[in-house]
């Protein structure tokens, strides 16, 4: 009988000190919850587009979780899931002739060059409104700018309860909360 008691409270001490552990280290567990890959790669490419590196991870995260080989019922390919005629148009406006479609699905590099050349340029195209900036990468420029024309849509992340889309509105908020997370988690990114 002594010998059970003495197994369950050394049991539930063990539970207690996990848990203090996991608590204690909370970023460490964070982390794990919430990794970031292909960092590196994140951080050339926002550096050379002067792109929120934060971003680029929150927005692979939503699009494909960091998985390569990725292609989405309507067509988006790689990393940062981009339809072919959008990469096209990218690697023709940007001069990027190095980067085929084909390569844009399995190899990470040209994938996030891509959809970050393709972020820098919807940011400037939005004043640097990063949350339009956001709902134009999902649902395209044309139909975010006639939202905010028509008054649909303030743009702001405060109502993006307002986006028509169904998608695009759970888009924003997915993005918006994995950018908050990984700029919590990592800030030397």
């Amino acid at each position: 009988m002594k010998r059970k008691k003495f197994r369950r409270r050394l049991l539930l001490l063990v539970v207690i000190c996990f848990i203090i552990f996991l608590f204690g280290k909370s970023d460490w567990m964070m982390q794990k919850l919430y990794p970031v890959k292909y960092s590196d790669l994140i951080v050339e490419s926002s550096e050379k587009y002067k792109v929120d590196p934060h971003l680029i991870a929150a927005v692979i995260r939503v699009e494909t979780n960091f998985q390569t080989g990725r292609e989405s019922p309507k067509g988006a390919v790689g990393l940062m899931q981009l339809m072919p005629t959008t990469s096209e148009w990218i690697v023709e406006r940007a001069n990027l002739e190095h980067i085929s479609a084909d390569k844009l699905l399995h190899d990470p590099t040209m994938s996030i060059e891509l959809g970050t050349w393709y972020l820098n340029h919807l940011l400037d195209q939005f004043d640097g409104e990063k949350i339009v900036a956001i709902a134009a990468y999902n649902a395209g420029p044309g139909n975010v700018s006639k939202w905010i024309e028509q008054g649909t849509w303030s743009g702001e992340y405060a109502t993006s309860d307002d986006i028509p889309f169904g998608e695009t509105r759970r888009y924003v908020q997915k993005v918006v909360y994995y950018y908050n997370k990984y700029k919590e988690l990592y800030p030397q990114l």
